[in-house]
């Protein structure tokens, strides 16, 4: 595994005063780690769950992370560590495909019925009968 990465105390101080403070609920665990834990993890395009331990739980530092962007308080931190957003603008991505079944295309079951096929085949069904 790579080097873990840890905020340092300049760092710290600069974001320090930006993270949310007086919330109700349980305490938060260590802010220290956990955004070091975020930052990491960040850098690493890793999965949240591949996340090393000494940072805590995975699902901690998940949550905290989705929490917060939907605040917008990572805008704040990326901003007092780098001097910019890194928001550029707004995009889109599309990752969806279609998966057809292997019958889908009337492989086995010969050429596919046309719209007349189809009702001559219920005819025949019909007098069949």
């Amino acid at each position: 595994m790579g080097q873990l990465f840890w905020l340092s105390e300049a760092e710290w101080e600069r974001i320090a005063p930006l993270l949310p403070s007086g919330r109700r609920g349980a305490h938060r665990v260590d802010d220290r780690r956990v955004i070091s834990g975020i930052v990491h993890m960040l850098h690493s395009g890793a999965r949240w769950r591949d996340c090393p331990p000494a940072y805590g739980p995975y699902t901690t530092i998940y949550n905290r992370f989705n929490r917060w962007s939907r605040q917008g308080i990572w805008t704040g931190i990326f901003y007092a560590l780098t001097g910019q957003t890194g928001s550029v603008g707004t995009a889109a991505l599309d990752a969806t495909h279609i998966k057809a079944h292997r019958s889908a295309g009337g492989a086995k079951g010969g050429p596919s019925l046309t719209r007349s096929g189809a009702r001559e085949a219920v005819e025949r069904q019909r007098s069949m009968r």
